[in-house]
């Protein structure tokens, strides 16, 4: 009892009572006038404000130290520095320079509290804000339109993102800080996630082992979650959204209030959406889908100490599409169809010294996965739990005058229990340990990151079945074991030139899929075989990217080169069991490589008009020149844009139009058992803007995707195999209404 009366004491020493503060004004640099409702930001912290109508803004309960601030205001270029905080009162006057370049915001992914121009890694974020104006219906499908990122899909329900050629257990998706664990291994398991709650997206296009661990052999897809209201604060909005083409209803509620030292927010969502119609006006029996969601916060902030609950529950019913038959608009999935439900708990703890910091970041996630065969709706023929405690500790060493240092170690503890009449993988549990260093080094005009990483991980499996007969799993015990480093470098080239150069190792450790399948794996209609004796995927990548913009003018150039050793993949042995072909597990060496190219041109005078254009690429093949399954096809996208910059009229704001291309050349570069995929060309528009509604701005959005009702496959539509196209023209109707 003594011993944790004194660790209470020790801990409320911690806890000081800060009484500094940060004040200052902010102006525009070419006319000195000020600037109002301009976010000053303390991305570390998660502390901010905005300015009054004098400019003004005050930050109290400050800790003692040096953090980065941001400042970012529209129709400005964003304005990052670091601060040192002293006791009591400090000041900071901002001027922002005019800039119709788009806000930039810290990246979060990585671990230095950057911008993106700043980082030296390069990470693709958007808003989800942003990726809603293009009208997609669900979180995977809004993703595709960020560079370099895919989704391997089963209809519109079942999305699963690629990166760059990789995807399933090569990337790692993190949300809420922690990684998502909902047995990503298969191609037809979907995110498991809504859009609602989630700010922005980050993306690692590359292996980010050093800062993940297994499984970033290929990228992470990173989910911010919303954010809560400033002090002093609340804020209550609805949202509404209605699609044509699956008759489709998506809405949800949040509330969020902050006080002095408490925060709390909370949003309730729901989807619900009938069978897709194709170009062809037929719709695909069984693509319908619902889902229901719930976030909520609560955090607490005082001095040098911060921590923040969150938990996200989620239920999906996916049909899994196989045909095209009957023509209805039910909503209740039919059979087959998945049964999903999520919790996932997290918490995040800072503690602030003078001159360093600690994050201590645990999580806990609860996966129910049940499925339904083709006639058997009453009981699920696979039932699988995940549970998944998570822990990451992050030490942010005492900075120096150009070094910044972040040591840290992470871990796993994963349980897999079977409850159905059918074992795709066998009960398992597996435990995961990881140490890393990372530095940060500042030399004038470039900027240097390092770092090594160890992890370890076993793997012991539970033996399944009677030896000799179909569907047996043997028992297993593995350990996996592997070294990673990363070394990249930043610099200014020249004015408005920036050079990025960064070579990484990744690794991955088999999946219970690869090293135990045996039987029926009813969601890709196979037999999959596994081996127990896989090694560890290893990789090495190179990226270089080159970025140039000034006041009108920006473009980007960025390539890649991958190479995978132990590459494991599956491939079928001409053998068949019930009328199902054999799979088997094999790993072979392999190379991906290619890249990005992006332009974007905003003349002047005419500021609110905008010209982007991208192209993609990615080609994957192993040592024996056989190229990999599903690797995106190439592709442009050309897009016209205007924008509002002047904030519109009294009763239309912020309006934007836009009109965009989307270009997919054949894709003739497949495996041994894909088909080649012919090119496509699809219009999509939009338009909006906020009308002032009863004292209130409400956010309107309309987005036509598809908008000549084009009959196409993608490449990567698992339905490629029967034939049915993705989806036709859809009519999406937002609103965004305060309460």
């Amino acid at each position: 009892m003594k011993k944790q009366l004194a660790l209470l004491l020790l801990l409320c020493g911690f806890i000081s009572i800060a009484q500094n503060s940060l004040e200052g004004t902010v102006l525009n640099s070419d006319t000195q006038e000020p600037l109002e409702q301009v976010s000053i930001y303390f991305p570390q912290l998660e502390k901010g404000a905005v300015t009054d109508e004098q400019g003004r803004y005050i930050l109290r309960d400050v800790p003692e130290g040096e953090f980065k601030i941001i400042a970012s205001y529209i129709g400005f270029l964003t304005y990052s520095s670091s601060i040192r905080i002293q006791p009591g009162d400090n000041s900071l006057n901002i001027d922002l320079m005019p800039s119709v370049i788009e806000m930039q915001e810290v990246i979060v992914a990585t671990p230095f509290h950057k911008l993106q121009r700043e980082n030296v890694m390069k990470v693709e974020q958007e808003k989800m804000a942003t990726l809603r104006t293009n009208g997609a219906i669900t979180l995977a499908d809004g993703i595709r339109s960020i560079a370099g990122v895919e989704s391997v899909s089963t209809g519109i329900g079942i999305g699963k993102p690629v990166i760059r050629g990789l995807s399933a257990n090569r990337v790692l998706v993190y949300s809420q800080g922690i990684r998502l664990e909902n047995q990503q291994f298969g191609d037809e398991h979907g995110l498991g996630i809504s859009d609602a709650g989630i700010e922005s997206i980050e993306v690692i296009k590359g292996p980010a082992s050093l800062l993940y661990g297994s499984d970033a052999l290929g990228g992470v897809l990173y989910l911010n979650p919303e954010k809560y209201a400033l002090g002093g604060t609340s804020a209550s909005d609805i949202n509404l959204n209605y699609f044509s083409n699956t008759e489709g209803i998506a809405s949800n509620v949040g509330y969020k209030t902050s006080g002095e030292k408490f925060k709390f927010l909370v949003r309730a969502g729901i989807a619900s959406h009938a069978d897709y119609l194709a170009g062809n006006d037929l719709r695909v029996t069984n693509s319908r889908f619902k889902e229901y969601d719930l976030k909520s916060g609560i955090a607490y902030q005082s001095g040098n100490f911060k921590t923040d609950l969150r938990y996200n529950y989620n239920k999906s019913d996916l049909g899994i599409p196989e045909d095209i038959g009957a023509q209805t608009t039910n909503r209740t999935p039919d059979t087959p169809y998945q049964e999903l439900q999520s919790h996932i708990l997290s918490s995040s703890t800072d503690l602030f010294f003078k001159e360093s910091s600690l994050k201590v970041i645990l999580g806990y996630i609860f996966n129910d996965r049940k499925e339904y065969e083709e006639g058997e709706a009453d009981i699920p023929a696979l039932d699988m739990n995940l549970s998944t405690l998570n822990y990451n500790l992050q030490y942010h060493l005492p900075k120096g005058k150009r070094l910044e240092t972040i040591v840290g170690v992470q871990g796993m503890d994963q349980t897999n229990k079977n409850f159905g009449e059918e074992v795709l993988i066998p009960d398992a549990t597996i435990k995961d340990i990881g140490v890393l260093s990372t530095s940060h080094i500042h030399l004038g005009a470039s900027d240097v990151q390092i770092g090594l990483r160890y992890d370890h991980r076993k793997i012991t499996g539970e033996e399944n079945g009677t030896f000799g007969e179909e569907g047996y799993i043997a028992a297993l015990d593995r350990n996996f074991n592997s070294v990673n480093a990363a070394l990249g470098i930043r610099s200014d080239l020249a004015k408005n030139l920036v050079g990025r150069f960064n070579v990484a190792s990744g690794f991955r450790a088999p999946n219970l899929a690869e090293l135990t399948s045996n039987g029926i794996h009813e969601g890709t209609n196979r037999f999959e075989i596994g081996d127990p004796d896989l090694k560890n995927e290893k990789n090495i990548q190179l990226d270089l990217s080159f970025e140039y913009s000034n006041e009108h003018v920006e473009v980007f150039i960025n390539g890649f080169h991958n190479t995978v050793n132990d590459f494991i993949y599956v491939e079928p042995n001409g053998d068949f069991v019930d009328l199902d072909p054999v799979y088997i597990y094999r790993q072979q060496d392999a190379t991906l490589f290619g890249g990005e190219i992006g332009f974007h041109l905003h003349p002047h005078p005419l500021d609110w008009l905008h010209i982007e254009s991208t192209f993609e690429t990615v080609t994957g093949v192993l040592k024996n020149d056989e190229d990999l399954p599903l690797i995106p096809a190439n592709k442009f996208t050309n897009t016209l844009r205007i924008e509002d910059n002047a904030q519109g009229t009294s009763w239309f704001k912020n309006g934007y139009g836009y009109l965009t291309l989307l270009t997919v050349l054949d894709q003739n570069k497949v495996s041994d058992f894909e088909t080649p995929t012919p090119g496509y060309t699809i219009l999509n528009a939009g338009f909006g803007g906020s009308i002032e509604v009863f004292g209130n701005l409400m956010e309107l959005r309309v987005s036509v995707n598809n908008l000549l009702d084009k009959t196409y496959i993608s490449h990567l539509s698992r339905l490629k195999i029967d034939g049915i196209p993705n989806i036709g023209r859809n009519i999406s109707v937002g609103l965004q209404y305060p309460i």
